[in-house]
């Protein structure tokens, strides 16, 4: 039994990515280029011939799987489970806002310190046992040799697709931040069987010529990385 496919695509940009700002739960909408980079991502990834799509409720994830619902004709499940951090009284700020806000909480950030947060804000775990099930259950969904797509945000993804693959939660560190609509994918190699990623930070840049095939394709180029996997989402 041919195995099944999820991809997990960040949304586009939004003005709060361009400028470093912290969006977390705030419901901030795509730019100009957000637009245009979602676009072109869903019709590169209609090319899958998806089965079903799942979005974070916020507006930037929604307004991007729009795209992909324009272009394969299905109608996403929206799903509060899949949305960023939410990062309680950083939301808004740029780093060096955090860092003279809250130094104290900034330096724990940096060395990876979960025991002192920032007032309101998730850590690692709170995602995960709310991120993880979702993706499981999409997942658990899908039929034998089907794909879905999931749409969500660049932090919050990679937590996910470190539980969803069953590795050590502090993995998640050792992922490269993915960039906006920029998706990754795993597959089974059979119905239930074991998960591999088989794609990570893949992107296309608007213009590119869409694929024909369901073959699995090779990005044409990747947008910027977000090396520090800060949780801009």
């Amino acid at each position: 039994m041919s195995g099944r496919r999820l991809v997990l695509l960040r949304h586009g940009r939004t003005a709060w990515n361009e400028s470093g700002r912290a969006q977390g739960h705030a419901d901030v909408p795509l730019d100009e280029v957000g637009h245009a980079q979602a676009e072109s991502a869903a019709a590169y990834l209609a090319s899958l011939r998806p089965a079903a799509l799942w979005s974070s409720d916020l507006s930037r994830a929604r307004q991007t799987c729009a795209y992909l619902e324009q272009e394969t004709g299905l109608v996403a499940k929206h799903d509060d489970r899949l949305r960023e951090f939410d990062v309680g009284q950083r939301q808004g700020m740029t780093i060096p806002e955090f860092a003279g806000r809250f130094p104290d909480e900034h330096a724990a950030w940096l060395r990876g310190d979960s025991m002192l947060r920032v007032p309101g804000a998730e850590v690692t775990e709170d995602v995960g046992r709310r991120i993880v099930p979702a993706l499981h259950e999409a997942l658990g969904s899908l039929d034998e040799g089907e794909a879905g797509i999931v749409v969500s945000h660049g932090a919050a993804l990679k937590v996910g697709v470190v539980g969803l693959l069953g590795w050590p939660a502090d993995h998640a560190v050792t992922l490269r931040g993915i960039g906006n609509c920029a998706w990754l994918t795993v597959e089974e190699l059979s119905v239930g069987g074991r998960l591999r990623m088989v794609g990570y930070n893949e992107s296309v840049r608007p213009g590119h010529d869409v694929p024909e095939t369901r073959e699995p394709v090779a990005p044409a180029s990747r947008w910027a990385d977000f090396a520090s996997g800060s949780p801009v989402g």
